[in-house]
């Protein structure tokens, strides 16, 4: 007989940050706009309660690093479908802001095209295509990092990394070997932080307990990006694991979370 604990729900995980209202913001499901294979691919637009017909909000599209194919076999669900990334999206909308959170086949290349149709498309969808943020943690950070390069075909107006792997640098590799590892997309791969473009806020979040290496690889980030003198915040949550957001149930990571949101707002103008 096996005692192996039962594996988690990753649909019933939960941000410890709520807001009022938050659960019960409108949500449109379902949205196409890729079609691949004779797949369609597509995401869920949750918007804020109080948005008049008509009127084009700020957007923060939660990035994905991951194949859903993938997803589906280790955690039992689609990117869209993660209790924790859900509960981001309806902080988003809480605050004011749109919040995206889309499947995927590929995620470099359907990112790209979920950015483009946002902004193609985004005043029939209530956002302003001015105003697109990203946000994204962990192994996710690589792919959302790729999207704020000066060759990137949609212009991004602010990013939040959290907790993330952005890129090797220097000749470092951990990147490179925690993809192969874990199998994200390792989109800055082969890049320099000299391709960023030089004008776009970023927010760099670093949990102080978590593993040495991916703090190294945030650490010589930041080294860099500040010797260039790139519009770069840096928040340490010392006492923090990786994930906190979802994990550490404290005062300090809801206000690391309220720091974030506050952040997204004041460069998206929300």
């Amino acid at each position: 007989m096996s005692h192996d604990a039962p594996r988690p729900d990753p649909t019933k995980m939960k941000v410890v940050y709520a807001l009022p209202g938050m659960e019960n913001v409108p949500v449109r499901r379902d949205l196409p706009y890729r079609e691949v294979d004779g797949e369609t691919l597509t995401f869920d637009l949750y918007a804020p309660a109080n948005a008049a017909p008509g009127e084009k909000r700020p957007a923060v599209v939660f990035v994905s690093g991951y194949p859903d194919r993938g997803l589906q076999i280790v955690m039992g669900a689609r990117f869209k479908e993660m209790g924790g990334y859900v509960g981001w999206a309806q902080l988003a909308a809480a605050s004011g802001m749109v919040g995206i959170l889309a499947t995927n086949r590929e995620p470099v290349a359907d990112l790209a095209a979920l950015l483009r149709h946002l902004r193609e498309h985004g005043p029939a969808l209530g956002i302003d295509p001015a105003r697109i943020g990203i946000w994204a943690g962990s192994g996710n950070a690589p792919n959302a990092l790729s999207r704020l390069m000066k060759d990137a075909e949609v212009p991004i107006a602010c990013a939040v990394l959290a907790y993330g792997l952005l890129m090797d640098l220097d000749g470092a590799t951990g990147v490179a070997q925690a993809s192969a590892a874990f199998h994200f997309a390792n989109a800055c791969a082969a890049r320099s932080i000299d391709d960023l473009r030089t004008d776009v806020p970023l927010f760099l979040v670093r949990a102080g307990r978590d593993q040495p290496g991916l703090n190294e690889v945030i650490d010589r980030f930041v080294a860099a990006a500040l010797a260039r003198n790139l519009p770069l915040t840096v928040a340490n949550h010392p006492a923090a694991p990786h994930a906190f957001d979802l994990v550490d149930d404290t005062d300090e990571t809801r206000e690391m979370i309220r720091r974030m949101l506050g952040f997204l707002r004041y460069y998206l103008r929300a």
